[in-house]
């Protein structure tokens, strides 16, 4: 097996007169994506080359991996931020001021390298007793346990996006094709033009959703609601996130088949990857695993069968929602797209199908990143795990999986948040969460000495020693790493007297998870400083500073490593 695990350089570095940034030197291994996106990398290699546990050294190809248990430090993470996100997950199972938790109970679990490091579970699969919010005795309540079995909601929409892509493996549809070559009835009303490539990136411009199960009165008719509406907005011009499109791609998949969606699920994936809990309409003999949801009128407790109105109505089958899962059932089916398609010896998918279902076709639509079927890029809920790369989806029950191929990471939240009622708030905090003590958890090595400088608050700075000035110019260079939400900045700024401030340069953005050495020429003063300036948005793995040296013509000044730098809400970071 041929190994080779490679990155390359786009530092997210504003530009400034004078000012260069390059590839630290120690991670000079630039080549070209393209040439190894089809080629694995084992245990053995990562051992080897040291990346395990690393974020700032990004991975391409495909991993190789059957997932295992394990401990955080088996595969060289910090166990302190894991433990510390599953302890606010604990947290958001109980009480806050607004009277109830954020969520009755969740299952989490954490995968790096194929071994999973964390598999827990907090609060509670059944807790109500009503609507309203009233608590069943503890004697009555169920306690979340790991393979408890969760309705996954739209996460259902990577299943239907699978079928839909193995049919196209076997060249039954043209992905840029019109939907009515394949599905003439749907090419009404506007919908003529409508492609494939439109319904699975959200770009069709058919509305989120209708009332089917209140507006029609069975199967068919709902169905026909579906291919009778008429766009929102004309074709390709919008991202519009809805359930139509995939249900229309679950009909889709059905004509070209011939067969069921849940017969193309079972016979597509989950039988080969051996996922015995992963369906529609789970048997009445699982329901004790199965966590509770909402509390509807006509309804009652919504358990065991799929909360979704419009996929309950479709008879519990639909392309949008339905399937239920656990979360060592849903890693599965994550760290195979990680595979490439493959997991042990069982392949669903051919390679350069995942690379097109993790592809963004929709660079036209800034924030809305999407891939065949994936949802790309979204910082909401991917956090500090988010790169152009990343690959997830959400569910409205309370569920995400996030996959992160930089890292061969898997980040797994399976709530039900909707129990007893859809009304209590969204639970995006804690998916950040999750996925920022993953992230954490991955180490940014310093690359020079024991250890670099991490900022630690808003406004905090890291300023030089004062320093003799010349009638020369000052060279001031030193190592970064950038892994920040757009609106968060890390600025080099100098001064005379301390108290009024130049900007230098600023450093901004996703710098793919590289170091890079930053080098100015600049006129000289007597202090420089690195001030770090939060945003408004979710922020990120953070920015470090390392290897700090300012010299002129007639030699070094400074040196990080030796003389003292004033720290103010800034930490020293040995990883």
């Amino acid at each position: 097996m041929r190994t080779l695990l490679t990155a390359l350089l786009a530092v997210a570095l504003a530009a400034a007169p004078l000012a260069t940034a390059h590839a630290d030197p120690a991670d000079d291994q630039a080549t070209n994506d393209q040439a190894v996106d089809d080629r694995t990398f084992d245990d053995a290699a990562v051992d080897a080359q040291g990346l395990r546990g690393r974020f700032d050294v990004p991975r391409h190809g495909w991993a190789n991996d059957v997932l295992r248990s394990g401990t955080p430090e088996r595969v060289g993470l910090d166990p302190a931020p894991i433990r510390a996100a599953l302890d606010q997950v604990e947290r958001y199972t109980t009480p806050d001021a607004t009277g109830h938790p954020l969520f009755s109970g969740a299952v989490t679990l954490l995968a790096h390298d194929g071994v999973v490091v964390t598999h827990e579970t907090a609060g509670w699969a059944v807790r109500y007793a009503d609507a309203a919010g009233t608590e069943l005795p503890e004697a009555g309540r169920v306690p979340m346990t790991p393979d408890t079995i969760f309705d996954l909601a739209s996460i259902s929409k990577l299943f239907t996006s699978i079928v839909v892509m193995r049919l196209h493996e076997r060249g039954a549809f043209e992905l840029d094709a019109p939907v009515a070559r394949y599905l003439p009835e749907f090419g009404v009303n506007g919908k003529d033009v409508i492609t494939v490539r439109q319904l699975l990136t959200h770009t069709s411009g058919l509305e989120p959703w209708l009332p089917l199960w209140s507006r029609y009165p069975d199967i068919p008719s709902r169905v026909k609601a579906v291919m009778d509406v008429a766009p929102k907005n004309k074709p390709g011009t919008v991202y519009t996130y809805s359930d139509l499109n995939l249900i229309t791609l679950g009909v889709l998949a059905e004509r070209l088949s011939g067969e069921k969606l849940d017969v193309l699920v079972r016979e597509g994936i989950t039988d080969p990857l051996g996922l015995v809990d992963t369906g529609y309409n789970p048997p009445a003999a699982k329901l004790d695993r199965i966590a509770a949801t909402e509390f509807q009128t006509g309804r009652g407790l919504v358990r065991g069968v799929v909360h979704d109105e419009n996929a309950w109505s479709l008879g519990g089958v639909a392309g949008h929602a339905g399937v239920f899962s656990t979360a060592r059932e849903l890693a599965t089916l994550g760290q195979t797209i990680l595979d490439g398609g493959r997991y042990g010896s069982a392949r669903i998918l051919r390679p350069d199908t995942v690379r097109l279902m993790l592809t963004d076709f929709n660079p036209g639509f800034p924030g809305n990143a999407h891939g065949l079927g994936f949802e790309l890029d979204q910082r909401w809920y991917m956090g500090a795990l988010t790169s152009p790369k990343t690959a997830g989806h959400t569910g409205f029950t309370g569920t995400s999986l996030v996959l992160d191929p930089l890292s061969n990471s898997i980040a797994v939240l399976l709530t039900n948040r909707v129990h007893p009622t859809r009304n209590w708030g969204s639970i995006n905090p804690a998916r950040r969460v999750v996925a920022n003590g993953l992230a954490q958890a991955l180490a940014v090595q310093p690359r020079r000495g024991p250890t670099s400088w991490t900022p630690t608050t808003t406004g905090g700075t890291l300023t030089t020693p004062d320093l003799r000035t010349s009638g020369g110019r000052h060279t001031v260079s030193f190592s970064a790493f950038v892994d920040l939400d757009p609106s968060d900045k890390v600025v080099l700024e100098s001064s005379n007297d301390g108290t009024s401030w130049s900007d230098l340069k600023t450093l901004t953005g996703y710098g793919d998870r590289r170091w890079q050495r930053v080098e100015l020429e600049t006129t000289p003063a007597k202090l420089y400083r690195w001030r770090y300036v939060k945003g408004s948005g979710y922020g990120g793995r953070g920015a470090f500073v390392d290897a700090i040296r300012i010299a002129d013509d007639r030699g070094l000044l400074v040196d990080g490593e030796q003389d003292g730098l004033r720290a103010e809400g800034w930490r020293s970071a040995n990883r």
